[in-house]
Protein backbone atom coordinates (compact mmCIF):
# COMPACT_ATOMS: atom_id res chain seq x y z
CA UNK A 1 0.00 0.00 0.00
CA UNK A 2 1.77 3.37 -0.94
CA UNK A 3 2.03 6.32 1.58
CA UNK A 4 -0.43 8.67 1.17
CA UNK A 5 1.45 12.57 1.58
CA UNK A 6 -0.43 15.25 2.49
CA UNK A 7 0.05 18.17 0.03
CA UNK A 8 2.39 21.23 1.20
CA UNK A 9 0.77 23.66 -0.79
CA UNK A 10 -3.17 23.36 -2.45
CA UNK A 11 -4.13 26.35 -4.38
CA UNK A 12 -7.65 26.27 -5.73
CA UNK A 13 -9.60 28.22 -8.14
CA UNK A 14 -7.29 30.94 -8.41
CA UNK A 15 -8.49 34.04 -10.53
CA UNK A 16 -7.28 37.33 -11.07
CA UNK A 17 -8.13 40.28 -13.24
CA UNK A 18 -6.32 43.38 -13.72
CA UNK A 19 -9.13 46.28 -14.67
CA UNK A 20 -11.14 44.48 -16.96
CA UNK A 21 -8.10 41.93 -18.61
CA UNK A 22 -8.54 38.25 -16.93
CA UNK A 23 -4.96 37.41 -16.54
CA UNK A 24 -6.13 34.04 -14.42
CA UNK A 25 -9.25 31.83 -14.57
CA UNK A 26 -10.05 28.72 -12.07
CA UNK A 27 -6.48 27.97 -11.54
CA UNK A 28 -5.65 25.49 -9.34
CA UNK A 29 -2.44 22.99 -8.03
CA UNK A 30 -1.10 21.01 -5.19
CA UNK A 31 2.40 19.96 -4.48
CA UNK A 32 3.66 17.41 -2.25
CA UNK A 33 7.24 17.30 -0.84
CA UNK A 34 10.27 16.25 -3.23
CA UNK A 35 7.96 17.15 -6.04
CA UNK A 36 9.30 19.76 -8.88
CA UNK A 37 6.53 21.33 -10.85
CA UNK A 38 6.27 23.35 -13.60
CA UNK A 39 3.89 26.19 -14.88
CA UNK A 40 4.52 26.49 -18.51
CA UNK A 41 3.74 28.97 -20.97
CA UNK A 42 4.46 31.75 -23.38
CA UNK A 43 4.94 35.45 -21.92
CA UNK A 44 1.47 36.81 -20.69
CA UNK A 45 0.23 33.55 -19.93
CA UNK A 46 -0.31 34.03 -16.25
CA UNK A 47 2.98 32.20 -15.07
CA UNK A 48 4.06 35.21 -12.84
CA UNK A 49 0.51 36.33 -11.86
CA UNK A 50 0.02 32.88 -10.05
CA UNK A 51 3.44 32.97 -8.29
CA UNK A 52 3.37 36.25 -7.04
CA UNK A 53 -0.67 34.98 -5.68
CA UNK A 54 0.63 32.17 -4.14
CA UNK A 55 3.44 34.43 -2.07
CA UNK A 56 1.36 37.07 -1.19
CA UNK A 57 2.54 39.92 -3.33
CA UNK A 58 -0.97 40.44 -4.89
CA UNK A 59 -4.43 39.22 -3.48
CA UNK A 60 -6.43 36.44 -5.90
CA UNK A 61 -10.15 38.19 -6.43
CA UNK A 62 -11.24 34.18 -5.95
CA UNK A 63 -9.82 30.96 -4.51
CA UNK A 64 -8.50 29.88 -2.00
CA UNK A 65 -4.27 29.42 -1.06
CA UNK A 66 -2.93 26.77 1.80
CA UNK A 67 0.58 26.07 2.63
CA UNK A 68 1.53 23.47 4.85
CA UNK A 69 -2.06 23.91 5.93
CA UNK A 70 -2.36 27.40 6.81
CA UNK A 71 -4.67 29.51 4.86
CA UNK A 72 -2.40 32.38 3.07
CA UNK A 73 -5.13 35.35 3.56
CA UNK A 74 -6.44 34.54 7.36
CA UNK A 75 -2.66 33.08 8.77
CA UNK A 76 -0.29 34.70 6.79
CA UNK A 77 2.71 34.92 8.83
CA UNK A 78 2.21 31.01 9.99
CA UNK A 79 1.98 30.72 5.76
CA UNK A 80 4.84 32.59 4.18
CA UNK A 81 7.19 31.59 6.54
CA UNK A 82 7.02 27.91 4.96
CA UNK A 83 7.87 29.28 1.30
CA UNK A 84 11.26 30.78 -0.52
CA UNK A 85 10.85 32.33 -3.21
CA UNK A 86 12.18 34.03 -6.15
CA UNK A 87 9.71 35.94 -8.25
CA UNK A 88 10.77 38.23 -11.38
CA UNK A 89 14.41 40.18 -10.98
CA UNK A 90 16.02 39.52 -7.28
CA UNK A 91 16.89 42.91 -5.74
CA UNK A 92 19.52 42.98 -3.23
CA UNK A 93 21.57 46.37 -1.43
CA UNK A 94 24.31 46.40 -4.32
CA UNK A 95 26.99 48.33 -2.26
CA UNK A 96 26.55 45.53 0.19
CA UNK A 97 28.39 41.68 -0.68
CA UNK A 98 26.11 38.66 -1.22
CA UNK A 99 27.30 37.50 1.98
CA UNK A 100 26.31 41.25 3.92
CA UNK A 101 22.67 40.43 2.16
CA UNK A 102 22.14 37.20 2.76
CA UNK A 103 23.23 38.37 6.77
CA UNK A 104 20.65 40.76 6.62
CA UNK A 105 17.63 38.62 5.59
CA UNK A 106 18.59 35.97 8.67
CA UNK A 107 18.49 38.67 11.29
CA UNK A 108 15.37 40.02 9.94
CA UNK A 109 13.90 36.44 10.45
CA UNK A 110 16.44 35.87 14.05
CA UNK A 111 17.50 32.85 12.64
CA UNK A 112 20.25 30.82 14.48
CA UNK A 113 23.69 29.51 13.00
CA UNK A 114 23.58 32.52 10.58
CA UNK A 115 27.06 32.54 9.11
CA UNK A 116 27.21 28.70 8.76
CA UNK A 117 23.73 29.04 6.87
CA UNK A 118 24.80 31.57 4.82
CA UNK A 119 28.32 29.28 3.64
CA UNK A 120 26.12 26.34 2.51
CA UNK A 121 23.62 28.06 0.27
CA UNK A 122 26.49 30.22 -1.20
CA UNK A 123 28.31 27.15 -1.24
CA UNK A 124 25.56 25.73 -3.01
CA UNK A 125 24.72 28.04 -5.87
CA UNK A 126 28.76 28.32 -6.42
CA UNK A 127 28.78 32.24 -5.02
CA UNK A 128 31.37 31.21 -1.85
CA UNK A 129 33.99 32.85 -4.21
CA UNK A 130 32.46 35.49 -4.64
CA UNK A 131 31.00 35.92 -1.68
CA UNK A 132 32.32 39.19 -0.18
CA UNK A 133 32.04 40.89 -3.54
CA UNK A 134 29.81 44.10 -3.69
CA UNK A 135 26.46 42.93 -5.64
CA UNK A 136 26.91 45.91 -7.88
CA UNK A 137 29.79 43.95 -9.69
CA UNK A 138 27.33 40.75 -10.32
CA UNK A 139 26.59 39.53 -13.80
CA UNK A 140 22.45 38.98 -14.14
CA UNK A 141 23.65 35.31 -13.49
CA UNK A 142 25.53 35.78 -10.73
CA UNK A 143 22.20 38.14 -9.03
CA UNK A 144 20.32 35.06 -9.94
CA UNK A 145 22.12 32.68 -8.49
CA UNK A 146 22.06 34.96 -5.26
CA UNK A 147 18.34 35.16 -5.41
CA UNK A 148 17.99 31.15 -5.43
CA UNK A 149 20.40 30.99 -2.10
CA UNK A 150 17.92 33.92 -0.58
CA UNK A 151 15.10 31.47 -1.43
CA UNK A 152 16.50 29.13 0.20
CA UNK A 153 18.34 30.50 3.07
CA UNK A 154 15.95 29.86 5.82
CA UNK A 155 14.75 25.63 4.26
CA UNK A 156 11.94 26.01 3.25
CA UNK A 157 9.37 23.07 2.83
CA UNK A 158 8.43 25.00 -0.32
CA UNK A 159 10.51 26.80 -2.70
CA UNK A 160 8.88 28.67 -5.77
CA UNK A 161 11.30 29.87 -8.93
CA UNK A 162 9.73 32.21 -11.49
CA UNK A 163 12.14 31.66 -14.83
CA UNK A 164 15.21 30.37 -12.46
CA UNK A 165 17.69 29.75 -15.02
CA UNK A 166 16.86 33.23 -16.55
CA UNK A 167 20.12 35.04 -17.70
CA UNK A 168 22.26 32.09 -17.44
CA UNK A 169 24.91 30.83 -19.73
CA UNK A 170 24.49 27.22 -20.77
CA UNK A 171 26.88 26.06 -17.79
CA UNK A 172 25.56 27.94 -15.03
CA UNK A 173 21.64 26.62 -16.55
CA UNK A 174 23.33 22.72 -16.03
CA UNK A 175 24.51 23.80 -12.68
CA UNK A 176 21.14 25.60 -11.51
CA UNK A 177 18.87 22.09 -12.90
CA UNK A 178 21.04 20.30 -10.86
CA UNK A 179 20.68 22.04 -8.06
CA UNK A 180 17.44 21.60 -8.25
CA UNK A 181 17.27 18.49 -8.46
CA UNK A 182 19.39 17.64 -5.18
CA UNK A 183 17.34 20.34 -3.37
CA UNK A 184 13.76 18.09 -4.18
CA UNK A 185 15.19 14.72 -3.72
CA UNK A 186 17.79 15.34 -0.85
CA UNK A 187 15.89 17.58 1.46
CA UNK A 188 12.40 16.98 0.40
CA UNK A 189 11.98 20.31 -0.54
CA UNK A 190 8.52 20.67 -2.93
CA UNK A 191 9.65 22.92 -6.08
CA UNK A 192 7.68 24.99 -8.05
CA UNK A 193 9.07 26.52 -11.25
CA UNK A 194 7.80 28.74 -14.25
CA UNK A 195 9.18 28.74 -17.68
CA UNK A 196 9.10 29.46 -21.00
CA UNK A 197 11.06 26.61 -22.00
CA UNK A 198 10.30 23.37 -22.95
CA UNK A 199 13.27 21.66 -22.80
CA UNK A 200 13.76 23.38 -18.90
CA UNK A 201 9.64 21.62 -17.90
CA UNK A 202 11.19 18.20 -19.49
CA UNK A 203 14.65 18.03 -17.80
CA UNK A 204 13.07 18.99 -14.42
CA UNK A 205 9.61 18.98 -13.68
CA UNK A 206 7.61 15.45 -12.43
CA UNK A 207 4.64 17.43 -13.28
CA UNK A 208 3.73 20.38 -15.50
CA UNK A 209 0.85 22.75 -15.86
CA UNK A 210 0.54 24.60 -19.33
CA UNK A 211 -1.17 27.67 -19.71
CA UNK A 212 -2.51 29.80 -22.61
CA UNK A 213 -4.19 33.09 -21.62
CA UNK A 214 -4.52 32.67 -18.36
CA UNK A 215 -6.03 29.25 -18.82
CA UNK A 216 -4.45 25.38 -18.03
CA UNK A 217 -4.71 23.56 -21.39
CA UNK A 218 -3.19 21.02 -20.06
CA UNK A 219 -1.69 19.30 -16.63
CA UNK A 220 -0.18 15.82 -15.82
CA UNK A 221 3.37 14.00 -16.00
CA UNK A 222 5.65 15.64 -18.13
CA UNK A 223 5.95 12.35 -20.30
CA UNK A 224 1.93 12.15 -20.83
CA UNK A 225 1.89 15.70 -22.03
CA UNK A 226 5.29 16.53 -23.94
CA UNK A 227 5.27 13.97 -26.58
CA UNK A 228 8.75 12.75 -27.69
CA UNK A 229 7.92 15.05 -31.47
CA UNK A 230 10.53 17.64 -32.30
CA UNK A 231 8.59 20.68 -31.30
CA UNK A 232 8.74 23.72 -30.41
CA UNK A 233 6.24 25.70 -27.36
CA UNK A 234 4.47 27.07 -30.68
CA UNK A 235 3.69 23.91 -31.82
CA UNK A 236 3.25 21.98 -28.46
CA UNK A 237 0.23 25.33 -27.38
CA UNK A 238 -1.23 24.59 -30.93
CA UNK A 239 -1.34 20.55 -31.06
CA UNK A 240 -2.85 21.09 -27.12
CA UNK A 241 -5.30 23.50 -27.84
CA UNK A 242 -6.46 21.58 -30.83
CA UNK A 243 -7.27 18.68 -29.00
CA UNK A 244 -8.94 20.46 -26.36
CA UNK A 245 -11.07 21.69 -28.85
CA UNK A 246 -11.89 18.70 -29.95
Amino acid sequence: MSEITNPVLQATHLRKTFSSFLAVDDFSISLTPGEIVGILGPNGAGKTTILRMLVGLIHPDAGEILIAGFDLRQRFRDAISRIGSLIEIPAFYDYLSARQNLQLLLRLSDAKKADEKIHNVLRQVKLLDRADDAVKKYSQGMRQRLGIAAAILRQPPIVILDEPTNGLDPEGMIEIREFIRSLAKETGTAVLLSSHLLSEMEMLCDRVFILNKGKTIAAGAVKELILPEDENLEQLFLRLTRTKAN
